[in-house]
């Protein structure tokens, strides 16, 4: 066990907006006094900005929404240049992506924090080396799982597929977020009443919102969507240990 108060925020595949769902739940914390950090471990895709700095977006936006000050690398202590697959991006820069790192790095955070929001690379299973991957990660840090589903054409399957793969390897799926990535899905509200019958059904698992899709999606909007009183029963003693604190 890590010891590690938080959640761990995957998703149905890559693209599906971790990050901005992972920025709504700081913000949802930070609006009912919980003083939470956002974890991206591993974050492959870097871009210089106007200053020469070489920036993660993701990263970034974490740690934009973090209630409590952190740096850059407390939020991502593993970036990568490559827009790639991780384990990939860190061979072609000849950068093995450090397991007991990430672990230490998300319990210092933790220790200035009462939640970890903590976002995965890419979907549940990806690869951050020759024997590991994200799913062994979420093992490491001992932190429920809270689903993103990329609301689009394929959806069920996906959702469902990850669902089981959350089971089988001996994690907790807590949640799941319906997130709006094609706004002309035809029968949107068809494919969610399906999402949120099986993913009941089969792993007792209830939905955290769905959020419609914004331009552009910014945490406070997107934490508009959420289901407060979900959330609440999941969160409620965590914020009420940060209150009484305070």
């Amino acid at each position: 066990m890590s010891g590690i108060n938080g959640i761990f925020v995957t998703g149905t595949d890559t693209e599906v907006g971790k990050t901005h769902i992972s920025a709504g739940l700081l913000h949802w914390l930070c609006q009912r006094g919980v003083r939470a950090a956002g974890y991206k471990p591993v974050a492959a895709g870097m871009e210089p900005n106007a200053e020469g700095v070489w920036i993660n977006e993701d990263v970034a936006l974490l740690q934009r929404h973090s209630p409590v000050p952190v740096s850059m690398a407390q939020v991502g202590p593993c970036q990568l240049r490559t827009a790639c697959a991780p384990h990939i991006a860190a061979a072609l820069e000849q950068r093995p992506i450090d397991r007991a790192a990430l672990l230490q790095g998300a319990q210092a955070l933790a220790a200035q924090a009462d939640v970890l929001v903590v976002e995965g690379a890419g979907g549940l299973c990806i690869p951050l080396g020759p024997d590991w991957d994200s799913a062994d990660l979420m093992a490491d840090l001992a932190l429920p799982v809270v689903l993103v589903v990329g609301l689009r054409l394929g959806c069920l399957n996906h959702a469902i597929l990850t669902a089981e793969a959350v089971a089988a390897r001996g994690l907790r799926l807590v949640g799941w977020v319906g997130n709006t990535i094609d706004p002309a899905m035809p029968h949107l509200s068809d494919n969610v009443r399906t999402l949120t019958h099986e993913l009941q059904r089969r792993h007792q698992v209830p939905c955290w919102g769905i959020v419609p899709h914004l331009s552009p999606p910014d945490a406070a909007s997107i934490a508009r969507f959420f289901q407060a009183d979900v959330l609440q029963a999941h969160f409620g003693p965590l914020h009420a240990q940060a209150v009484s604190s305070v």
